[in-house]
């Protein structure tokens, strides 16, 4: 049981940091010296910590607060936010973030989970890497159909070229990383095993949802923002909607719901099922987005491959 909650707004420079308990509020330097000030100050590890990720600016400490064994509550700059607004402070400097934030962990009893380790952030940036060369690849292929020079057409197929080269290293890097890791090359090998669930898409559900495996079926829809969110007030009643949640794996199981559709006999016939039971085709997918994810959430938990069910 965490016996306090400290806020810590964490920026390229600075740390501030707030204690719940007794108010207090300081500011360290965001770097070892200032790191080592703050472990110091922090004391006691029965202690929640609430920050929001900064990219780059928050891994360092994250690690060495997780050595340490402190409970980690990493929140949403979204929810933070909002969280702020609803308690009415509309103001934002790094000192009220701090004490918004511990606020927030001490009020909501935020749940603390473990961090990322360090190959997983290795495969984070690779990944992001990636997603920003498949854009470029996309904008020069769009260049493509417009293009009537000579020498702009060469030099938009070379750079295509060397795109598609910087992606293939890329995947090869990431799936080196995967194999390196006992646990995460079996996680690997059972989503690999889905119908559907191609190695691009078991790089982002590995990489972006590594808590699967760890979550129950409302849990990992819910996560994923496939879980419809009920809508009434009175005597209205709106139509249920997804929203919220994982954008990227959101977006990671869009091509793989299709393909199953066709080739995995079980949500093939789900699929069916809702089409004729008056369902549009969007939240038809949706759906077997939401049982591609729950299925996914199942077979790691029970460290098992995919196999086709029993007639």
């Amino acid at each position: 049981m965490t016996q306090d909650t400290i806020g810590i707004d964490i920026s390229k420079d600075h740390l501030d940091a707030h204690r719940m308990s007794d108010g207090t509020s300081r500011r360290f330097a965001n770097d070892k010296t200032g790191q080592r000030a703050l472990m110091i100050w922090l004391g006691k590890r029965d202690t929640r910590i609430v920050y929001e990720p900064t990219g780059p600016f928050h891994r360092a400490l994250e690690r060495r607060l997780a050595a340490a064994g402190f409970a980690l509550v990493k929140v949403n700059p979204r929810q933070a936010r909002r969280f702020a607004e609803a308690t009415g402070k509309l103001a934002k400097t790094d000192r009220m973030d701090a004490a918004m934030l511990a606020r927030m962990g001490a009020l909501l009893e935020l749940e603390a989970r473990p961090v990322r380790n360090t190959t997983l952030n290795d495969l984070k940036d690779l990944h992001m890497a990636r997603e920003a060369l498949v854009k470029n690849r996309t904008a020069a292929k769009n260049r493509a159909k417009t293009l009537t020079l000579a020498l702009l057409k060469r030099q938009n197929r070379e750079q295509l070229r060397q795109i598609d080269r910087q992606i293939e290293a890329i995947e090869t890097e990431i799936r080196t990383l995967i194999i390196s890791e006992p646990d995460l090359a079996c996680r690997f090998e059972i989503l690999v095993s889905i119908p559907g669930i191609s190695q691009i898409t078991a790089f982002a559900l590995l990489i972006d949802m590594p808590e699967l495996g760890t979550l129950g079926q409302g849990q990992a829809a819910s996560l994923t923002g496939l879980a419809p969110v009920t809508r009434q007030s009175g005597r209205w009643t709106g139509r249920a909607s997804i929203r919220g949640g994982r954008a990227n794996v959101r977006q990671a199981l869009y091509i793989p719901a299709l393909v199953a559709m066709r080739f995995n006999p079980e949500l093939k016939a789900k699929y069916a099922q809702l089409i004729d039971a008056g369902k549009p085709p969007k939240k038809a997918i949706t759906a077997i987005m939401r049982k591609l994810i729950i299925l996914a959430n199942a077979l790691i938990r029970d460290g098992r491959k995919w196999a086709p069910s029993l007639p």
